[in-house]
C-alpha cells in the first residue's frame, strides 16, 4: 500500500499534476487552434496552385494531363455548364470535383469536399478570358484525418495522458532510488537500541547529501554512545563513591550504640560530610550537565582569588601574584567554586607551597594554580578531568577527594567559554577565560 505521505508519492502526484496541467491544457489548445490553421495553410497552397492554373491556360491549352503545381496533384479545369475540359492524372475521367462556383463578384471559392476515402480541401478560381472560354479552375488536397477535430483530440489526449503514466513512472522509479539509501539508514536505526549503541548505518558510495546524511548520522550516534557510556560509568562510579562512605558511616553509627565513644562520633561525622560533599558536587555536576543559564556579571580576577585565598584555610601556604585590572564576565559562585577546587587540589598534593598567579594575556585571562607535588604524567593529563579519576599511585596524598574536582572545574570554565588544562613539569593548572 502506498504511503500518500510519502516524499515518494508527494513528488510523484506533484510531477503528475504540474505537467498534467500543461498538457492537457496544451492538448486542449492545439486541438482547437491548430486544425485552422493548418486548414488555412493547405487552402492558400490550394489557392496558388488554382491561381497558376488559370494564368497558364490564358493563351495556351493542356494537351495531356495538367501535372502537378506546388506539390498539389488534383486540379481540374470546369466550364460554367459543368464539362471538364482539362484534369489532372488523379482526376481524369471524373466528374467535376465540385459544383461550388464564384458569386457576388468574386473570382475565388473554397469549400471542402467529403468522400469515402476521405475529404478534400477545394479552392476554385475563376477566368472568363481563356482559351476555354468562361472556366473556373479548380485544385485540391487531400484533409489529413488529424484536421478531423475528433481524431485530433483522441490523439492528443491519449499522448497525454501516456506521457504523463510514462512521469509518473519515471518520478517514483526516480525518488525511489534517490531515497533508497534513506530507506537502508532508517532501517539501520530501527536496529539501534539504547542496550547496543555500536551499530552504525550504512554511509553510500553516492558522494551526496545522502552519504552525508549517513555521515552525520553516524557522528551522532557516535556522541550518543560517548554519552551512554560517560553516563553509565557515572552511574557505576557514583554508586561505588556513595557506598564506601555510607557503609563507613552504618559501621560507626552501629559502633557508637554500644560504647558511644567521641572518636566514632567524629568518624561517622566526617563520613557524613564527605557523603554531603559528594552530594553536593553530583548535584553540581547535574546543572552543568543540564545547561542551565546563570546569572553571570563583570569580575575583577584578581580580586576573587585574593579574597577566596584569604577566607579558606588551607594546609600550605599559598602566594597570590595577581595583576591588576583583569576582568572576565562570570557567575561570581561558578568561579569561586572553580578556584576552590583547583586550590584544593594544589593543597592536598602539594609538598611545601602553592602559587597562585593571575595575568592577562592578549584577549584573555590567564589563572594559574601551582604546587611543588609529584606531578601529573603528560599522558595522564587528560584522564584526570575524567570523573571520578584519582591517580593514587600518582600522587599519593588523597584523603578522601572524590575525585569530581577537576572535572567540575573544568566543566565550569567551558560555561564560561574558557579551558582548563594542566601544563608545565610542576602541575600546573591553567585556566583560560575570555577578557571582558
Amino acid at each position: 500500500m502506498v504511503n500518500r505521505r510519502s516524499i515518494r508519492a508527494k513528488m510523484t502526484l506533484a510531477t503528475v499534476v504540474s505537467f498534467g496541467v500543461v498538457l492537457l491544457g496544451g492538448a486542449a489548445l492545439i486541438s482547437v487552434t491548430w486544425p485552422n490553421r493548418a486548414r488555412a495553410d493547405l487552402t492558400e497552397q490550394v489557392a496558388t496552385a488554382s491561381r497558376h492554373v488559370t494564368t497558364i491556360i490564358d493563351n495556351r491549352r493542356f494537351d495531356g494531363p495538367i501535372q502537378p503545381l506546388n506539390g498539389i496533384g488534383l486540379l481540374q479545369v470546369v466550364t460554367y455548364d459543368g464539362r471538364v475540359v482539362a484534369a489532372s492524372a488523379g482526376l481524369a475521367g471524373q466528374p467535376p470535383i465540385t459544383n461550388a462556383r464564384p458569386t457576388g463578384g468574386d473570382s475565388q471559392v473554397d469549400t471542402r469536399v467529403c468522400r469515402p476515402e476521405g475529404c478534400l480541401i477545394v479552392v476554385g478560381t475563376s477566368n472568363r478570358a481563356t482559351v476555354y472560354g468562361p472556366v473556373v479552375a479548380y485544385a485540391a488536397v487531400r484533409e489529413p484525418f488529424l484536421l478531423n477535430s475528433s481524431y485530433l483530440r483522441l490523439v492528443l489526449f491519449a499522448s497525454a495522458v501516456l506521457l504523463l503514466a510514462l512521469m509518473a513512472w519515471g518520478t517514483w522509479y526516480g525518488v525511489g532510488r534517490v531515497l533508497a539509501p534513506v530507506e537502508v539508514i532508517r532501517r539501520g536505526l530501527q536496529r539501534i537500541n539504547a542496550e547496543d549503541l555500536s551499530r552504525r548505518v550504512a554511509v553510500p558510495d553516492t558522494q551526496d547529501e545522502v552519504a552525508e546524511l549517513a555521515v552525520t548520522v553516524n557522528e551522532t550516534l557516535d556522541r550518543l554512545q560517548d554519552a551512554v557510556d560517560r553516563h553509565r560509568r557515572f552511574v557505576s562510579d557514583a554508586s561505588h563513591e556513595l557506598r564506601t562512605p555510607i557503609t563507613g558511616l552504618m559501621v560507626r553509627l552501629e559502633e557508637g550504640l554500644h560504647d558511644r565513644s567521641e572518636a566514632d562520633w567524629r568518624a561517622a561525622l566526617d563520613d557524613a560530610r564527605r557523603l554531603a560533599d559528594i552530594v553536593e558536587d553530583l548535584l553540581l555536576m547535574a546543572r552543568l550537565d543540564a545547561g542551565a543559564p546563570v546569572k553571570k556579571k563583570r569580575l575583577d580576577l584578581g580580586r576573587l582569588v585574593e579574597d577566596e585565598v584569604a577566607r579558606r584555610p588551607s594546609r600550605l601556604p599559598v602566594t597570590v601574584r595577581a595583576e591588576p585590572g583583569v576582568y572576565v564576565r562570570g557567575n561570581r559562585l561558578r568561579l569561586a567554586r572553580l578556584l576552590i577546587n583547583l586550590l584544593s587540589n594544589a593543597d592536598r598534593y602539594g609538598d611545601s607551597k602553592v602559587e597562585v598567579h593571575v595575568r592577562s594575556s592578549g584577549d584573555q585571562a590567564v589563572l594559574e594554580v601551582v604546587d611543588d607535588g609529584p606531578g601529573i604524567p603528560e599522558e595522564m593529563r587528560e584522564r584526570v578531568f575524567e570523573r571520578f579519576t584519582r591517580l593514587d599511585k600518582t600522587r599519593s596524598r588523597d584523603v578522601g577527594g572524590s575525585g569530581l574536582g577537576l572535572p567540575i572545574a573544568r566543566d565550569i570554565a567551558r560555561e564560561h567559554g574558557g579551558e582548563l588544562t594542566i601544563e608545565g613539569p610542576q602541575t600546573r593548572l591553567v585556566l583560560r577565560l575570555p577578557r571582558d
